[in-house]
């Protein structure tokens, strides 16, 4: 891809659009300083219960909501829900077998509440997992419209677990999006409603609006658990919010991504109607590979051939991600 010209419109970036991921950071650094240290990885909390480990993930659906409000459209938003939590403890390679949900709305909504069941129906159908319960809370006074957010339990034996560091030489395995999946959504609404309705036609696909692109669901990675087992996975990232930066969760090295995986017509749009550039786009979305897995370079072929997954680059010493002539730290 390659960066819009600066003409008309000025450029935007996420910062500029609300969210701050250095300064989120810094404040869920602060927030971790009033804890005592447990086992954890980078993307879920472990608890040690003899045998095994205990995993926990949380996390929402972020401003994508707005987009289904906008639409009135919330049957997919449930799989949002179940995969961000899922894919978290997928990437530390533990099944997830739990869930529970939070939904605050402002005031009931029936056909709201139906709607987000139905996706997360479909989310723990796809990932074997069981619904113990949850909490509908109304809260006019707190919250306008509706959020929802979900917490997700998984069990791994200890041998289970993927070691969490990609070593030197190692191949990377890229697996396809959905699209934008569940984050990066301020930028993109800001980008997209500059010129546009959610209600217009989305480009080069007939028959479906800007807003129905915006909602195609998060994909679900637990079917990549056990080929990841077999083909000695030692580290994996879930590509979410902070972008192509998440390659770096896997340890202090410098990924070379030489061959990435296409990115869908929605991140070109993105670009192309808010003026972002090149490396805010890869800092903020996934473009096109929703998840990416450090393999030894002799067993990746075998990964490859028994997933949809695609050799996407390797391993080197150092500590950058390097994508389509950017240089990520």
């Amino acid at each position: 891809m390659t960066d819009p010209t600066d003409d008309e419109q000025k450029r935007l970036t996420y910062a500029e659009t609300g969210v701050d991921i250095d300064k989120s950071e810094d404040a869920t650094a602060a927030l971790l300083e009033a804890f005592g240290s447990d086992l954890t990885t980078e993307y879920a909390g472990l608890i040690d219960i003899g045998d095994r480990y205990l995993a926990l993930a949380t996390d929402g659906v972020g401003t994508k909501l707005l987009v289904a409000e906008a639409i009135d459209d919330f049957s997919t938003i449930g799989i949002d829900c179940i995969a961000m939590n899922a894919n978290d403890l997928v990437a530390a390679g533990v099944e997830p077998v739990a869930f529970v949900d939070y939904l605050a709305i402002d005031e009931p909504d029936e056909q709201l509440t139906n709607e987000i069941g139905e996706g997360l129906a479909v989310g723990l159908e796809v990932t074997g997992m069981t619904l113990l319960g949850g909490e509908t809370a109304v809260m006019p006074e707190v919250v306008s419209g509706f959020d929802l957010a979900g917490t997700c339990a998984g069990l791994a034996a200890k041998d289970d677990l993927l070691p969490g560091e990609a070593e030197v030489g190692d191949a990377l395995v890229g697996f396809p999006s959905n699209g934008i999946h569940s984050n990066g959504l301020t930028l993109a609404r800001e980008a997209v409603t500059r010129n546009h309705e959610y209600t217009d036609e989305f480009p080069t696909i007939p028959d479906r609006t800007i807003g129905e692109e915006l909602l195609r669901p998060t994909r679900l990675y637990t079917d990549l658990l056990e080929p990841m087992a077999t083909h000695g996975v030692r580290a994996a990232a879930h590509i979410t919010g902070g972008g192509w930066s998440n390659l770096l969760r896997m340890g202090d090295r410098r990924y070379v991504v030489d061959d990435p995986l296409p990115a869908q017509r929605i991140f070109e749009f993105i670009q192309q109607e808010g003026n972002v550039t090149d490396e805010e786009m890869h800092r903020t979305f996934n473009m096109g590979t929703g998840f990416v897995v450090a393999v030894p370079d002799d067993r990746a072929n075998d990964l490859v051939a028994a997933t949809d997954g695609q050799v996407i680059g390797h391993v080197e010493a150092g500590n950058s991600v390097e994508i389509r002539g950017l240089s990520l730290e």
